[in-house]
């Protein structure tokens, strides 16, 4: 199977192929491994390939599952698959080996992907950057001095060089959503309480994490929820199933929908030129396709929710490094964190559990305040990002998390509240780099973020916008 061959199909369109007998599964493993060898060289994207693994699933039979024999990435961190190491980005966690697969892996190992590798992330998934200091830098495709974005980084370059059609992502604050801006991608992240997390862990992030994908089309995205989303056995809470099939919701008529437009955030800098042509070009496009778009601003106190993430940051990262220090016996050593993760653990011992509530009370207003506002607007429309995709070196240092916020200061609110939200690539600038818009829905509501996708997809179809790794070929 060529590369153009390959590539020419979303994840649906390679599992037909599979199902019709045009290709086989090993045929397109075969695909997917020449294209990482011929662009991650250059990209970075994966980190740890299991080629054999690959290989015997496909030989004992994978599963006849919607996306049989498809090949798949899967995100390091915090994403187990036995007997594979699992690095969160960081040299403090090298060396550790599973032995129990999550959850999810195993809902992925169902629908019949073939799991080949995994992909890069930052140290622990805090940074809107891609550059731990344990591996090279992952690059964009679309211009390998800027960055790929974080903390789904190595999957969103991994889609976008056309290594896979989709591949897994994880978002506490944005890591979803930010690659698929600074990649040109389709990126959603699921409601709180959608995806499961165990066996071993109950929550990620204190709920503001979730898991899903990248992907080049909506409906890859749709389906792949259909098939992943469901709290597994002893989550600590569950949110009501969809109504029907979020597949069905793809090409579903959103009706006219009354959205928000928030550009301008108080007490931030302002957006650079660039993402607010591009938000407002998205909002010229859904006036034109019926909706009613007006100004708005979100009944946020930005600087309340700064120091209560803050606060949950520090305790957070702090429990995760004192969970592996008691796995190995011994704290870490001279530069095995990375200093920003090092300056949260440090940050956190100032930190006390009346702290913490606090931080965790202000969300949950939030959560109330974003409610209410939303019985008025079913969306919000932002900038994905508020500059474009940075170069390579600017987002990195000891203070990454100020410089990721001002990078990425809208996707956080989605985590804090708990809502589905999601990026679409509707807008490239003069030098030809992707820029995204962000929508946020009510709690619960994938569905409307699926019918506004798949409108907005037809209405302005992204997927010839390739970028320049498109066509590197096997050297």
């Amino acid at each position: 199977m060529t590369h153009d061959e390959y590539v020419a199909h979303d994840a649906m369109g390679l599992a037909k192929l599979v199902a019709d007998r045009q290709v086989s599964t090993s045929e397109l493993l075969d695909a997917a491994l020449a294209r990482t060898a011929a662009v991650n060289p250059e990209i970075h994207a994966l980190n740890h390939l299991f080629e054999n693994r690959a290989r015997a699933d496909i030989a004992n039979g994978l599963p006849a599952g919607p996306f049989h024999g498809v090949p798949f990435v899967l995100k390091d961190l915090y994403m187990a698959y036995a007997g594979e190491p699992t690095a969160n980005g960081s040299r403090f966690w090298a060396g550790h080996v599973p032995t129990q697969s999550s959850e999810l892996f195993e809902r992925y190992r169902r629908a019949g992907f073939a799991i080949f590798a995994k992909s890069a992330t930052p140290e622990l998934g805090y940074s809107a950057t891609t550059e731990p200091a344990n591996a090279p830098p992952t690059r964009n495709p679309w211009d390998v001095s800027r960055t790929a974005g974080g903390s789904s980084g190595g999957a969103a370059a991994a889609v976008a060089a056309g290594i896979v059609p989709m591949a897994h992502a994880s978002d506490s604050g944005g890591s979803i959503r930010i690659p698929a801006s600074c990649c040109g991608l389709f990126g959603l992240k699921p409601t709180r309480g959608r995806m499961p997390m165990g066996p071993e862990r109950g929550e990620s992030s204190a709920g503001l994490g979730t898991a899903h994908a990248v992907s080049r089309s909506v409906r890859d995205s749709a389906a792949l929820l259909d098939l992943s989303a469901g709290p597994d056995l002893g989550a600590p809470y569950g949110i009501a199933p969809p109504a029907r099939a979020w597949l069905s919701e793809v090409g579903a008529d959103p009706g006219s929908i009354r959205i928000a437009l928030v550009v301008d955030l108080p007490g931030e800098a302002s957006v650079h030129s660039d993402c607010r042509e591009a938000v407002l070009d998205t909002a010229a496009l859904c006036e034109a396709l019926g909706h009613h778009v007006e100004p708005a601003e979100l009944p946020v106190d930005r600087r309340l929710l700064g120091g209560a993430s803050a606060v949950v940051a520090a305790t957070l990262v702090r429990a995760l490094v004192d969970a592996r220090a008691q796995e190995l016996g011994r704290r870490p050593g001279e530069g095995e964190l990375e200093p920003h993760v090092a300056g949260l653990v440090e940050a956190a011992r100032t930190i006390g559990a009346a702290d913490y509530l606090r931080a965790i009370q202000y969300f949950q207003k939030t959560s109330r305040d974003l409610a209410a506002f939303q019985t008025r607007y079913p969306l919000i429309l932002t900038p994905a990002l508020a500059q474009p995709p940075a170069p390579l070196g600017t987002l990195t240092g000891s203070d990454v998390r100020t410089v990721s916020a001002a990078f990425a200061p809208y996707s956080a609110l989605a985590n804090v509240t708990g809502i589905p939200a999601m990026t679409v690539p509707l807008f490239r600038n003069a030098a030809g780099l992707p820029i995204g818009s962000q929508f946020m829905a009510r709690f619960g509501d994938e569905a409307l973020l699926f019918r506004m996708a798949a409108q907005l997809e037809a209405a302005r179809p992204w997927k010839d916008a390739l970028p320049t790794l498109w066509k590197m070929q096997a050297r």
